[in-house]
């Protein structure tokens, strides 16, 4: 899905999403990483749901987000709270959503000025047979 353009253009807005991947400010990407607003996306050794610890949000936190959005793929799944207790300590929000979601929730809330952090999981083998 494409979605529109807005006056946010200097900062990294997700401009597409589809079931393999992410576009951030019109380039394509097609592996797990994490969008601040106002830093280069880079990639995120999360390469699926099951593969994610503490020391992932660690990474995160390190960026002082006022909420973590996460991506959790074509569905929504939640995280173990001790996986993010870290940020909660530090009164950083966690959300949990499908990957659709997430990067539209993330468009608003850059939109608004909030300091969010998209952390994206796109699982290459995603929905395909064994």
């Amino acid at each position: 899905m494409k979605l529109h353009q807005s006056d946010t253009q200097k900062y990294q807005t997700v401009t597409g999403y589809d079931e393999t991947g992410v576009e951030i400010n019109a380039e394509r990407y097609n592996y797990s990483l994490i969008v601040l607003p106002e830093v280069a996306p880079r990639a995120w050794n999360a390469p699926t749901f099951e593969s994610i610890t503490a020391e992932h949000f660690d990474l995160i936190g390190a960026e002082n987000p006022d909420v973590v959005i996460l991506g959790t793929g074509a569905r929504q799944r939640f995280i173990h709270p001790r996986l993010t207790a870290a940020l909660t300590l530090r009164r950083i929000g966690v959300e949990c959503m499908d990957s659709q979601a997430a990067c539209r929730t993330y468009n608003i809330l850059m939109g608004e000025g909030r300091k969010v952090a998209l952390a994206l999981i796109i699982d290459a083998n995603e929905g395909k047979s064994a």
